[in-house]
């Protein structure tokens, strides 16, 4: 894949790009990276030697054919702004942004402009994402299947309807972080009872894997929970507990 501009690189989008490369679905001389803050390329520039560029007029040059905007919701519209007299016909207009609509950002950059739009969600950063995608304005099948194949470098692609972006957004995109205090609790749990809490971290930390594991190797999650539950047994004493 050549021609990629990456808008922001924040968290998601130096993860975007470590996987682009570390996946070998992009060579670094094919990547560019403009921020407004220069520091935050600087390690991809050491770590890939990627080409970091000045402005956002440059990151939609004539030879990107990818453009992917990672900055956040609320500077969505002034970025739009400055890159739609650049946004030329055949480049793909990525965002990234939670909340902000195919209609939005084709209302900024002109109604016939190619416009997928993706949620990720944060585990992308170690490559073990889960993304939902969606097309709206020129953008055809074979503008999404790209876009589906460049994500999944990170994780987990699939293509969805626009309309339940924000279902997905509230289930992966969020899930993260109702997972994490799930896990604090447990910890906390554990070492309340006596546990060490490097221990108890651990323990959490494999239980999750594992469970994760299992439910991706088939089944549903009833199904999973019944196998697990013996009668008179711990774990249906604590998910009468749960269930109260």
């Amino acid at each position: 894949m050549k021609g990629i501009s990456v808008i922001g690189a924040g968290n998601m989008g130096a993860a975007l790009v470590r996987g682009f490369v570390g996946s070998g679905k992009a060579m670094p001389s094919d990547i560019r990276v403009y921020d407004v803050d220069p520091a935050k390329i600087r390690p991809l520039q050491e770590e890939f030697g990627i080409v970091a560029v000045e402005g956002l007029a440059q990151a939609i040059e004539s030879t990107t054919e990818i453009a992917i905007v990672a900055v956040k919701p609320q500077v969505m519209s002034p970025v739009l702004e400055e890159i739609a007299p650049h946004v030329k016909a055949g480049l793909i207009l990525v965002s990234i942004a939670a909340g902000i609509s195919t209609k939005f950002i084709l209302s900024k950059v002109g109604a016939q402009a190619k416009v997928i739009r993706v949620m990720p969600n944060a585990p992308a950063m170690v490559a073990a994402g889960a993304a939902a995608i969606c097309r709206a304005g020129d953008a055809n099948e074979q503008d999404l299947d790209i876009i589906l194949d460049l994500f999944s470098s990170v994780g987990f692609a699939v293509a969805v309807d626009e309309k339940l972006m924000n279902v997905v957004t509230a289930l992966s995109g969020s899930g993260p972080g109702y997972l994490f205090a799930m896990m604090e609790a447990f910890t906390d749990g554990a070492v309340c009872m006596g546990l060490d809490r490097p221990t108890a971290r651990a323990l959490t930390i494999e239980t999750f894997l594992g469970a994760a594991t299992m439910a991706a190797s088939g089944g549903s999650f009833s199904e999973l929970k019944d196998r697990i539950t013996s009668p008179g047994g711990t774990t249906i004493a604590g998910l009468q507990v749960m269930e109260r």
